[in-house]
C-alpha cells in the first residue's frame, strides 16, 4: 500500500511517496489498542461522588474519590453517583430560575398541593424536601427509579400528617412539629425500602386556603383573633384585680390576727399583774393598802388644780390668805 506525503524542500513543498509494511501496520494496531485499553481501563471519581462497580452487570465494589482501574472493553464499568451533593425537590410549586429575584412557575400544581386536613377543611400546601445519597449502592439496585419513589412517598406522607392536624395547626402553630414528624415518617420508610437516601429537611413553604374560601378563612380567623384579644384582656383585668384583692385580705386578716394577739397579751398581763398584787395583799395587807392608797393618790393628785386641806377638827375656815399668791395648793 502506497501514499503520497509532503516535504519542503528549499521553500517549496514537495510530495513524494511513501510506502507502509506491515511491522509499520502491527505497530500502529498495538498503539491503538493499548490507547482503547488504556482509556476503558481508567476512571475517575469526583470529590462529592462514589462510583459503583459492576462486572457484567453484577455489582463488584464501591469505591471513593480519585483515579481507579477496572477490567477493560465493557467487562467492568463504573457508575458514579453524587453522595455529598445535596439534592431538593419541590412540591406544590416550581422554581424556573433561583436567584436575587427567584422566579416561580406561574402554572398551579393542586394535584400535589390540595390536601384534606383532620377538621375537614381544604388547605393548599407547598413543601420542600432536601435528601442526601446515604449509599450508592442501594440507591442503584434497591428501588427502580428512585427520584420518582421518593416523590410518591412523600406526598403519601405529607398527606397522612396533614390529615391528622386541624386547618390551624397546618396553617399557624403546628408547623414546625408538622415539619418534624414528616421527616422522622418519610425517613422510617425509605428505610424499610432500603433506598440509600437520608433525608436532610422538610419544611413547609406555603399553607393556605383554596382561593374559592380564602374571603370566608379570613373571616374566620379575625373572628378568632378578636375571641382572643378579648380573652386576653379578662386575663390581664384578671390578673390586675385578683392580686389586689388577696392582698387587701391578707393585709386585713393579719390586722385582725396582731389585734387579737394583742387583746390576748393585754388581758394576760392585766390577770397577772392583779394576781401579783392579791398575793402581796395577802402577805401584808396593812402596807399594801397603804401603798395602793399613796401610789393611786400619787397619780390623782397631780392632775387636780387647787387644793385646799382641811382639818376635821376645825370649827372655822383658817385665813389662809391669798390663796392664789403662795398659799396651800
Amino acid at each position: 500500500m502506497a501514499f503520497k506525503r509532503t516535504i519542503r524542500l528549499g521553500g517549496e513543498e514537495v510530495q513524494i511517496p511513501a510506502q507502509i509494511t506491515p511491522k509499520t501496520l502491527l505497530a500502529a494496531g498495538a498503539v491503538i489498542l493499548f490507547l482503547i485499553f488504556l482509556a476503558s481501563s481508567l476512571y475517575s471519581v469526583g470529590p462529592d461522588e462514589q462510583a459503583v462497580v459492576q462486572r457484567f452487570g453484577k455489582f463488584v465494589r464501591t469505591t471513593e474519590p480519585g483515579l481507579h482501574m477496572k477490567l477493560p472493553l465493557g467487562i467492568e464499568t463504573a457508575t458514579r453517583v453524587k453522595v455529598k451533593y445535596v439534592f431538593k425537590e419541590e412540591f406544590g410549586f416550581r422554581t424556573l430560575r433561583a436567584g436575587v429575584r427567584t422566579v416561580y412557575s406561574a402554572r398551579e400544581y393542586q394535584d400535589e398541593s390540595l390536601m384534606l386536613t383532620g377538621d375537614l377543611n381544604l388547605a393548599v400546601v407547598e413543601w420542600i424536601i432536601q435528601y442526601r445519597i446515604k449509599d450508592a449502592r442501594h440507591f442503584l439496585f434497591n428501588v427502580r427509579n428512585p427520584e420518582e419513589t421518593l416523590r410518591t412517598i412523600t406526598e403519601s406522607v405529607v398527606r397522612s400528617v396533614v390529615g391528622d392536624r386541624s386547618v390551624s395547626e397546618v396553617l399557624t402553630t403546628g408547623r414546625m412539629e408538622i415539619d418534624q414528624e414528616i421527616e422522622q415518617s418519610l425517613q422510617t420508610v425509605l428505610d424499610e425500602y432500603e433506598s440509600g437516601i437520608r433525608v436532610g429537611t422538610v419544611k413547609l413553604q406555603d399553607v393556605n386556603p383554596p382561593e374559592i374560601v380564602k374571603p370566608a378563612f379570613n373571616d374566620v380567623n379575625e373572628a378568632k383573633q378578636e375571641k382572643e384579644r378579648i380573652i386576653n384582656q379578662a386575663w390581664e383585668s384578671y390578673n390586675q384585680a385578683v392580686p389586689l384583692a388577696e392582698g387587701e385580705a391578707k393585709k386585713q386578716i393579719e390586722s385582725a390576727e396582731g389585734y387579737f394577739l394583742n387583746r390576748i397579751n393585754r388581758a394576760r398581763g392585766d390577770a397577772a399583774n392583779y394576781i401579783s398584787v392579791w398575793d402581796a395583799y395577802r402577805q401584808s395587807r396593812d402596807v399594801t393598802r397603804r401603798r395602793l392608797y399613796l401610789e393611786t393618790m400619787n397619780r390623782i393628785l397631780p392632775k387636780i388644780g387647787k387644793k385646799y386641806i382641811l382639818d376635821e377638827n376645825q370649827q372655822n375656815v383658817l385665813p389662809f390668805l391669798p390663796l392664789e399668791k403662795g398659799g396651800l395648793r
